[in-house]
């Protein structure tokens, strides 16, 4: 498992409703920054300035075509922030919780 800075960069990127729903559009297939912009009312310096932090975060993948970008998402990286929730989210022997110093806590449990 990663540490758990190496997953804020793909949680900030999901914490924005517009970035979610091109998430949402890009589990589809591959698509083009044309297409994307189309579906919402904004400029296309807004666009790239969301597409900028999905690919930054490891979401997403751009790629020239011209003058403009296509975009697929990396299925791996939301496979791992999946499993990174499921990991963090369930009991485990080697949870930091258990790592608790605190006497009055450990005898409660």
């Amino acid at each position: 498992m990663n540490s758990y800075a190496d997953y804020v960069p793909v949680f900030k990127a999901l914490s924005d409703e517009t970035r979610l729903k091109i998430i949402d559009m890009l589990s589809c297939g591959e698509m083009c920054a044309c297409d994307i912009l189309e579906k919402f009312s904004i400029s296309q310096s807004t666009l790239s300035y969301h597409m900028k932090i999905l690919t930054e975060s490891g979401l997403v993948n751009g790629v020239r075509d011209g003058a403009w970008m296509r975009y697929t998402l990396r299925i791996e990286t939301t496979e791992e922030a999946i499993n990174f929730i499921n990991y963090i989210t369930h009991d485990k022997d080697d949870c930091i919780c258990k790592q608790s110093s605190c006497k009055v806590c450990t005898e409660e449990k």
